[in-house]
């Protein structure tokens, strides 16, 4: 009788939060559209694509569209089925089965997924008690568990906090790993190192489609790195691994920077509405909340009831994200930040007494 190996018989397969909610803000995507002039312009175009022939394995378009957005070498970018492919085919292909990577706590989930999928040993390093990385307790722990790659988000996810510039550069000169250094929060911030990439000759960068810029739908996200890294790479993905409309529509949308640029803002500005709003009842209420800095598109908030409160926004149709004590809530529009702080405080004045 067949069995399943360890390493896969006790997973389950990912499932998303189900129900239909009028409000959803747990999964950091963007609440804007594709502006209506530039999506018909990208449908009339898309009757041309050759649907009974394969995409183009390296998205060449796609990647230049995307390296002219943010100034950078077209060959320095490789394109990936979302950064979730390009996480799991750095882990498969640059790890050797055995050898040791670090992570982060709290970090994106995935990335241990995938390192467990590699039969990679993981250096978990802890966080500080206020989330933030201690570079040089890191360094330490990575050189002496001789790790062979760290991963981590910065901006975070869940957390919402960033690691500035220079502590990044000094994790990356002073580590003998590869540092996979995932940007997909870094629009919403300005301490992106993506345009110093080709002094380094361990680093790789992940960016995506699916936070600043609303494609998530799509599956599109990239990788940058000098090309012997970039090149390694678009070796051992899989050959067609980005389907066309997905590589035609992320380029057209690309192209068009100011709409990009305008929707990070707004999306921004939506952030700060709803981290001043959080703020402003946290006073009002006299709640033992801790609200963190947020460099991202979400606000985190620690409080002990987190768990009570996620459940009662999901009885009335609003989702958020909820961790241990924390709740991660994604910023919505306008309209969507105000109904949800009016039903928190809702909660806590009929609810919770």
């Amino acid at each position: 009788m067949y069995q399943l190996n360890d390493k896969i018989k006790e997973l389950t397969p990912y499932e998303p939060l189900k129900g239909d909610f009028k409000i959803r803000l747990d999964a950091n995507e963007s609440y804007l559209q594709i502006p209506d002039y530039i999506l018909e312009m990208i449908l009339a175009s898309s009757v041309m694509l050759k649907t009974n022939r394969y995409p183009d394995p390296l998205a060449t378009e796609l990647c230049s569209s995307f390296a002219h957005a943010y100034n950078l070498p077209a060959n320095l970018v490789a394109a990936g089925n979302g950064s979730d492919e390009l996480i799991s085919v750095i882990f498969s292909a640059f790890l050797m089965k055995g050898e040791k990577y670090a992570s982060f706590d709290h970090d994106f989930s995935m990335y241990d997924f995938y390192g467990h999928i590699a039969e990679c040993e993981c250096v978990k390093i802890n966080k500080e008690s206020d989330l933030t990385i201690n570079v040089d307790k890191a360094i330490k722990l990575i050189n002496e568990n001789d790790a062979k790659l760290v991963i981590f988000s910065n901006p975070c996810n869940p957390t919402s906090l960033g690691l500035k510039k220079d502590e990044v550069r000094k994790l990356i000169k002073s580590v003998n790993a590869l540092v996979v250094l995932d940007e997909a929060y870094m629009d919403f911030w300005d301490q992106s190192i993506l345009n110093e990439i080709e002094d380094y000759d361990n680093l790789i960068i992940l960016k995506t489609c699916s936070k600043a810029y609303g494609l998530a739908a799509l599956r599109v996200g990239f990788a940058v790195g000098n090309m012997t890294l970039i090149n390694a790479i678009k070796a051992v993905k899989s050959p067609y691994n980005v389907n066309s409309i997905s590589q035609h529509i992320a380029a057209k949308f690309l192209s068009h920077k100011g709409e990009t640029n305008a929707a990070t803002e707004q999306i921004k500005h939506s952030t700060k509405e709803l981290y001043e709003a959080l703020y402003e009842l946290k006073g009002k209420l006299s709640l033992d909340w801790e609200i963190l800095p947020t460099c991202t598109n979400f606000v985190t908030v620690r409080f002990n009831e987190a768990k009570e409160l996620y459940n009662y926004l999901l009885s009335i149709g609003i989702a958020v994200r909820c961790f241990g004590p924390y709740l991660r809530i994604t910023a919505g529009s306008n309209s969507e930040n105000k109904q949800l702080i009016k039903f928190i405080e809702k909660y806590y004045i009929e609810i919770k007494k």
